[in-house]
């Protein structure tokens, strides 16, 4: 087994190897020769035990263990960089490999289209992002930076508030025009609402409050998803009255394809944070990306996006 000291080198040269895809180029950008880099990697491989690339005349592919082992080393190569330029007190750019998860509607409404200007600005991060239904559980070590709503109660991570965001209630004018408007929270329970099942949040339980007075009405109708593009969607064909986040429906208000009732009434906020582990506060990729984020939301409001 490899001393600790050379785990590194090992790592870097798999990483090479995987981006350049061809045992001849990494020979030629490490000033090697060919027979050299397959001597290394069967090294490598005999000690691990396991295959790392599936080889052919032209080309080598990862096999599923070396998918895991260029996923952790990038994260560990990242890791090592972030520590010595932390040391050094470096402003070098920020470097390596950041895992962001989003959820679905929002992540590709709004994310990805600044994950493309992030990499533009900083060429040497690499950005994984995966769209789910539901934040993953904050105790997996699967992503480095999260972008949730609300503010998580767990302590062990760092939340970073990114922008305000209401959960309104609306309706398309024709619904409204047909099933009349709702003018208090308990006629809601007289009305056709379309379920959104995401989260823990208690399913078909609306909480409203106007100055003092709370109000909690248990919400039924004929629709419901996990999916809340798909939710706007019934919304906008008038199936219904929806509680929505106000970064997915703004556009919609502002044209008037969908009308906000019970204006004087305030649902649970739903503001948007960046969550990720207390041990990566430091990294310079991950507050370049978080810093990224923040400053494109300071500047736009729910009715530019």
């Amino acid at each position: 087994m490899s001393t600790p000291s050379t785990a590194p080198s090992e790592m870097a040269f798999f990483s090479l190897l995987a981006r350049l895809g061809s045992f001849s180029s990494v020979a030629r950008e490490m000033n090697i020769t060919t027979p050299a880099v397959s001597k290394r990697l069967s090294q490598m491989e005999s000690r691990l035990g396991v295959q790392l690339l599936n080889r052919t005349t032209r080309r080598v592919s990862l096999t599923a263990e070396g998918e895991v082992y260029l996923e952790h080393a990038r994260r560990i190569l990242a890791d090592i960089d972030d520590m010595e330029r932390l040391v050094s007190s470096s402003l070098a750019a920020p470097k390596g490999l950041v895992r962001v998860n989003a959820t679905l509607g929002f992540g590709r409404s709004h994310i990805a289209p600044l994950i493309s200007g992030f990499v533009k600005k900083y060429p040497e991060v690499q950005v994984q992002l995966q769209l789910t239904v539901n934040p993953p559980p904050l105790t997996e070590d699967a992503f480095d930076v999260c972008i949730r709503f609300g503010e998580p109660p767990d302590a062990r991570v760092i939340a970073r508030r990114i922008t305000g965001n209401r959960r309104l209630i609306c309706a398309s004018p024709a619904y409204l025009k047909a099933h009349g408007t709702p003018k208090t929270p308990h006629e809601l329970a007289q009305h056709n609402c379309i379920g959104i099942r995401q989260g823990d949040e208690a399913y078909g339980i609306w909480h409203l409050s106007s100055g003092q007075k709370t109000e909690t009405v248990k919400v039924r109708g004929s629709l419901s998803t996990n999916d809340g593009e798909i939710a706007v969607n019934w919304a906008l064909a008038g199936h219904g009255l929806l509680m929505r986040a106000e970064w997915d429906i703004s556009k919609y208000l502002n044209s008037g394809r969908l009308q906000q009732v019970l204006e004087n009434w305030q649902t649970p906020p739903a503001d948007i944070y960046a969550v990720y582990p207390q041990r990566l506060q430091m990294a310079a990729r991950v507050r370049a990306f978080v810093d990224h984020i923040v400053e494109a939301f300071a500047s736009t409001s729910p009715a530019q996006k």
